[in-house]
């Protein structure tokens, strides 16, 4: 069974769809221009859809909002495009684009909105921008016999899951845990997940991919080059243009998986097991992969408040075949039958995310967009070398029982992690990291406005503690756990130089290469954002 991608040539006028996008005439100059250079690029229409929205827009609230994960950007003071576009096909990107080079207007690309700080539907430096929304170029297509998938950048993630399950069960891909991510943002920056041990990064099963350029072309891998190929796997793609599609490797995957989750607090011994933990996760069998949530449990004040770490599992096999397996190098976990669940791989998703799972329970569930709950939160991440100490340990713990509603994650490097060149992609975080941990405190509408500073501050004074204990020179951050604290690029000092203080955090010694690319393929720097790839060009290259 073959299913081949199409991407449409045929152009699709707005010019009867602009009148029905607004409610009030606009007066603005740039506005009406860019709304003609539009027209003038797209022939007669052929459908009624609405592409275009303004604020004047009776929908253009809830597109906005439909998307935004985050509600730290969905105030009253966060700035708004002038536009919202939402392409049917390539040809509206391709104008969109070119209009907005003409007009002076910034671009926002957006997937599936969950980016940490905001940075696909915001642009935080007083420009005038438009928001490409994706939502409607979510097509996937299968290649059963060849064992690849083409999935359009707006799909998200159980959107992808789901339809390699239809499709044949022995197969999955190596992406992330949760189902309402788009693919678009989670492939372009990397790909963490529960089977990178096995199978590597999203982004490291990737393939092809059509990319539309700061001139509005329409290139595949060949068409793009190797380097420009390289880049957009991890190096933040939407530095470099508008991915529309990809082109994704399936893997095999076992009929029967095994899941558990153990629970220990700190006067259950957890922090012994989180320091035996740290010497042997990462050279666990590539099936295996044990990840540690840790949060705080009980109501801050407490004499009974305490530290919880939860022993958070997948393996690519049976129960019978993992017990051994623990009993020989991880006994002190204590694991037994009864913490063992048997599952398809399927249903291990479902678990993964907080789904409902098992007999009477739907898989569809992974096609709902809105599933993931809107909150106020703040990320930030860490690649660590060494184990930390107990020491060390317990002043994590320390900090975490300040904090209401928070959690770190730390997930286990090695297996083909280690395997795979630092260089391969943008992605460096390879051979020598035990794991990385993913920071994150929540709060609600209660706590919005003023008293978001003290969540935010307490996160930074985690961070600034575990400065000691984590990796160094640089210290690392994975880009799809972005984090503007780490430095950023003002609308006016868009230099290599700048960059690289934030850009070595995420790429080390990828970033100079990632902005040699970007001086070949965007040389004016279109393409650009609070934390984009500057262009390295001309006397810049001699900056060190």
């Amino acid at each position: 069974m073959k299913m081949s991608l199409s991407i449409s040539s045929s152009h699709l006028t707005l010019t009867s769809l602009i009148f029905l996008s607004f409610s009030i005439a606009i007066s603005i100059p740039i506005q009406n221009n860019f709304l003609q250079c539009l027209s003038s690029h797209f022939p007669t229409p052929s459908t009624d859809s609405q592409l275009i929205y303004t604020p004047n827009t009776s929908s253009y609230t809830s597109i906005l909002q439909s998307s935004i994960q985050n509600l730290r950007f969905l105030g009253p003071t966060t700035p708004e495009p002038l536009f919202i576009i939402t392409p049917t096909n390539s040809s509206h990107i391709q104008a969109s684009i070119i209009c907005s080079r003409t007009h002076g207007l910034n671009i926002r690309v957006r997937s599936g909105g969950h980016d940490y700080e905001g940075l696909s539907y915001v642009h935080f430096n007083n420009a005038s921008f438009i928001i490409i929304d994706l939502v409607d170029l979510r097509s996937i297509t299968v290649d059963l016999e060849n064992q690849t998938m083409w999935v359009q950048s707006g799909a998200t993630v159980g959107e992808v899951y789901y339809q390699i399950m239809q499709m044949n069960g022995s197969l999955a891909f190596p992406a992330g845990i949760c189902s309402t991510m788009g693919v678009g943002g989670h492939f372009g920056g990397g790909g963490l997940g529960t089977m990178m041990r096995k199978h590597g990064l999203a982004a490291d099963n990737i393939f092809d991919a059509y990319l539309i350029d700061a001139d509005g072309r329409l290139h595949d891998r060949k068409s793009m080059g190797e380097d420009l190929f390289w880049a957009i796997r991890g190096g933040g793609a939407s530095s470099f243009g508008v991915i529309l599609s990809w082109k994704i490797k399936l893997v095999h995957v076992p009929p029967t998986v095994t899941v558990f989750t153990i629970s220990k607090t700190l006067e259950q011994g957890a922090t012994k097991l989180v320091e035996r933990w740290q010497s042997i996760a990462d050279k666990f069998s590539e099936d295996l992969f044990i990840r540690l949530i840790i949060q705080p449990k009980g109501v801050v004040g407490q004499t009974s408040r305490t530290v919880k770490v939860l022993f958070n599992s997948l393996f690519l096999g049976t129960v019978e075949e993992l017990l051994p397996m623990m009993g020989k190098n991880f006994p002190e976990l204590g694991l037994e039958q009864k913490d063992c669940l048997a599952m398809s791989w399927i249903e291990s998703v479902l678990y993964f995310a907080g789904l409902p799972y098992g007999p009477g329970h739907s898989i569809d569930v992974l096609l709902d967009r809105g599933l993931q709950e809107k909150v106020f939160y703040k990320g930030k991440s860490d690649f660590v070398e060494e184990p930390i100490s107990q020491i060390g340990l317990e002043g994590i713990w320390e900090r975490v029982l300040e904090e209401e509603n928070m959690y770190m994650i730390m997930d286990p490097l090695g297996g083909r992690m280690s395997e795979i060149s630092a260089a391969e992609i943008p992605f460096p975080y390879r051979r020598g990291y035990l794991y990385n941990i993913q920071y994150m405190v929540r709060w609600g509408e209660r706590d919005a406005g003023e008293g978001s500073k003290k969540h935010i501050d307490w996160i930074r004074r985690l961070y600034e503690y575990l400065g000691p204990h984590v990796s160094s020179s640089p210290r690392g951050a994975y880009l799809n756990y972005r984090d503007l604290d780490l430095g950023v690029n003002e609308e006016g000092n868009q230099s290599y130089s700048t960059a690289r203080i934030w850009g070595s955090k995420y790429f080390n010694g990828n970033f100079k290469r990632l902005a040699r690319v970007k001086g070949v393929v965007d040389p004016t720097n279109f393409f650009r954002s609070e934390q984009s790839i500057p262009p390295l060009v001309g006397m810049e290259e001699e900056i060190e």
